[in-house]
């Protein structure tokens, strides 16, 4: 009888185990692994988790619209994710016609180091702008500050460096929201107005969670989220 009790307390305790490592979410589509991806509405969704000392993570969408993740990074330094939707534009700045996205977020506020980006590039890949809409914890954009402009629709701490493999221009807002409306286009012509980048062509635009600490299991969903380009 003891041997059996404790074989279901066991039993028990890894059920639990379980729950808490993959927190069930009713959606139309879930994964747990680390680079899975979903196409939906011309968009498609990243796990994407792609930084070193990673826990776990799991994704699941109703729609490119309404999708989230939970995620158990531990509280370490580096970047362990970046899950994001993303729609490609496909579009040199000179020729982009209105092109705008919004978004609807509910993130976590403690025990969390974090930004919920955009992640803008040029379809070579040799520019890529970060839109931090906000940020917890400790985190911080690449470069140094330039200059502090409103832009876009927002106000910004704007950063210009390089990570090795393709210049980065942050733009960092000056105070968090969870929603918002961003003029893509803009933003895209004020870094051709000032030198950073040429009449490229505008290529993904990404929007997600840049997760570096997330211990214990926190919740990181977009109730809302689209691309408008014309």
């Amino acid at each position: 009888m003891l041997r059996t009790a404790r074989l279901l307390a066991m039993a028990l305790v890894s059920v639990l185990a379980l729950a808490v490592a993959a927190p069930a979410h009713a959606a139309v589509w879930g994964s747990s692994d680390r680079w899975a991806t979903w196409t939906n509405g011309g968009y498609t969704l990243y796990n994407n988790i792609w930084g070193s000392g990673y826990g776990a993570q799991s994704i699941w969408a109703n729609s490119y619209s309404n999708w989230g993740v939970w995620a158990n990074h531990p509280n370490t330094g580096g970047i362990k994710s970046y899950p994001n939707a993303t729609k490609y534009v496909g579009k040199k700045v000179s020729a982009l016609g209105t092109t705008t996205s919004s978004f609807n977020v509910t993130v976590p506020t403690s025990g969390v180091a974090f930004t919920t980006a955009y992640d803008i590039w040029s379809s070579d890949n040799a520019h890529e702008i970060m839109l931090w809409m906000n940020k917890y914890g400790a985190v911080g954009p690449l470069g140094t500050l330039q200059t502090t402009q409103s832009v876009g629709g927002h106000t910004w701490q704007i950063y210009r460096g390089s990570n090795g493999a393709n210049n980065v221009y942050s733009f960092v807002r000056t105070g968090n929201t969870s929603s918002g409306t961003v003029d893509i286009r803009a933003i895209a012509q004020w870094l051709r107005t000032n030198g950073w980048w040429g009449d490229v062509t505008v290529g993904n635009v990404q929007f997600g969670y840049e997760i570096t600490s997330s211990s214990g299991g926190k919740d990181f969903v977009t109730n809302s989220f689209s691309v408008t380009a014309s």
